[in-house]
């Protein structure tokens, strides 16, 4: 049954289906804490200090191989010492307490020759097992191959190009007298958010080894990190393609001697019109024969094919196919409303549900400012993450966000990738974003490693036409039925009034075309700006 009888047969009292019983805790029972868990896999991307229940993975324990060599071209140095490169402490530590059991089918991060400092803070991470994407990139990525990648979002892709990057430079130090703004390996990241979270694991998963990791973004005053790259020997810089190109103009970085390059969500930034920046910074690289590429996308399009094949040697290709879109942990209600029920619907969500944590997605910037406000007004602690807000507003918005400190964050889908947060437990798409990819990668922030998970998303009458695109994406239907009663009880306070814009010059609405900001007439926007 399409989407609109299913939504006609709901009004006719015909086979929609009644509304599921929300699933709140009695009023006044405080909520149970959340149980810890134990051993587990390198999990979400980016995600480590939490422990990951094991991931069927492809693959056993390895067999010996030869020592890895360099890049084509690359100086190479056989390191003397584990003491070289190892700070104070590792020395005392045993191999032997990173204890983890031969299991069929799994590879255990043991198997993998890793060297003794990233072994140590795996065992601290209690990353045990490799997931699908990590058990079939590393073997091929730790003996010097090109990798092109496909993994859905969360599944450790993150941790396998840190460890393929930290093994090399470990094995192969730098050379004495280095000049300072040459980083060794180059991490290029579409937004900020994912940049500050990559850095963050890379500080996880090096912090025995020594090396130095610096984020290079925008939308903070470059002089902290300016003064970074001119005062130390930075070993791996993570960036995004504007502020790196600022840094090169100012002569404060060169990438001309990059042994290690990563291209992390490529297909992000091909849909932020990356690609001129990106051909510039990889132009400035050693050629490809003389360094080690890795490309990792959520999808392998003919685009970013082309672009692995121009810009990759012989690189292999690691598909792995998710076996199903949405995780089966997420339970996804959509309901079934006017524009005008909608808000109402979301404060008796959240004067109900209490979740913990919950981010509410909207498309415009302008739609999210004046939910942020009008929530704020029925007295609930709400912060907002969107492109206009500032860089240093939105880290301690995230932080705030992170620690508990705000438990309600309405976002624009700048917040849809590349953020990890522990225990958000309720997701509502206030509206459905145009692109049926976006949804997954929305919903995809709650029901993690395991985890249960809420989404809600709004059906109004403008909405629910990208019902039918999300459903086909997910090649499963949706459950639309209209919002139990008790979520449309009156609000205490009445909205606050809508702001009057004035129209911009041409006569162009403020906030752009719905769900707009992926570009508009002029083509898709800078990344950045969401």
């Amino acid at each position: 049954m399409k989407f609109f009888d299913r939504v006609k047969a709901v009004f006719r009292g015909g086979k929609g289906g009644a509304a599921p019983t929300p699933s709140s805790p009695p009023a006044g029972k405080p909520r149970p804490p959340r149980k810890k868990k134990s051993g587990g896999g390198a999990g979400g991307e980016g995600r480590p200090g939490k422990a990951v229940e094991p991931q069927r993975a492809h693959g056993g324990p390895r067999k010996p191989r030869k020592k890895r060599d360099a890049p084509a071209g690359a100086p190479r140095r056989v390191r003397e010492s584990v003491a070289e490169a190892t700070p104070a402490g590792v020395g005392d530590w045993d191999v032997g307490e990173y204890q983890v059991p031969v299991m069929e089918g799994q590879t255990r991060f043991l198997d993998l020759d890793l060297p003794v400092e990233l072994l140590r803070a795996l065992h601290d991470l209690e990353f045990r097992y490799c997931t699908p994407i990590q058990a079939k990139s590393l073997p091929l990525s730790l003996d010097g191959v090109d990798v092109c990648g496909r993994a859905q979002t969360g599944t450790g892709k993150t941790a396998a190009f840190l460890l393929t990057i930290f093994s090399y430079l470990l094995a192969n130090p730098a050379e004495k007298g280095r000049r300072k703004g040459y980083p060794r390996a180059l991490i290029m990241a579409p937004t900020r958010e994912l940049c500050l979270q990559v850095a963050r694991d890379a500080e996880a998963i090096g912090k025995y080894t020594g090396l130095r990791t610096l984020a290079v973004y925008g939308g903070m005053e470059l002089q902290a990190q300016r003064a970074v790259l001119r005062s130390q020997h930075v070993d791996v810089v993570v960036a995004t393609p504007g502020r790196l190109l600022d840094f090169r103009q100012r002569q404060d970085i060169d990438f001309s001697r990059v042994e290690l390059l990563v291209i992390d969500e490529a297909d992000r930034m091909l849909d932020m019109g990356f690609i001129p920046d990106m051909r510039r910074i990889i132009y400035g690289c050693p050629p490809k024969h003389r360094r080690q590429t890795m490309l990792f996308s959520a999808t392998l399009t003919p685009e970013v094919t082309r672009l692995a094949a121009q810009w990759m040697r012989d690189a292999a290709t690691v598909d792995i196919e998710p076996e199903q879109v949405a995780a089966e942990t997420i339970d996804q209600r959509v309901y079934i409303v006017t524009e005008d029920q909608k808000f109402t619907v979301v404060h008796n969500i959240l004067r109900q549900m209490k979740p913990d944590r919950v981010i509410i997605f909207g498309n415009r910037r302008d739609s999210t400012e004046r939910l942020c406000d009008n929530l704020r007004h029925q007295g609930l602690d709400v912060a907002l993450l969107s492109g206009a807000v500032d860089q240093r507003r939105r880290i301690k918005v995230l932080e705030n966000f992170r620690s508990g400190r705000v438990p309600i964050l309405v976002a624009t889908d700048v917040a849809g990738r590349g953020l990890h947060i522990d225990g958000i437990d309720l997701i509502i798409n206030y509206n459905v974003p145009e692109q049926a990819e976006d949804y997954v990668h929305r919903i995809g922030r709650t029901g993690r490693v395991g985890e249960k998970g809420i989404s809600i998303t709004f059906a109004d009458e403008i909405d629910g036409y990208n019902i039918p695109a999300v459903e086909e994406y997910m090649k499963q239907p949706l459950r639309c039925v209209p919002p139990p009663e008790e979520w449309l009880a009156p609000l205490p306070k009445a909205m606050l009034p809508r702001k009057r814009r004035a129209p911009r010059e041409g006569g162009a609405p403020r906030g752009g075309r719905r769900g707009g900001e992926r570009g508009g007439r002029g083509g898709p926007r800078r990344g950045g700006r969401r």
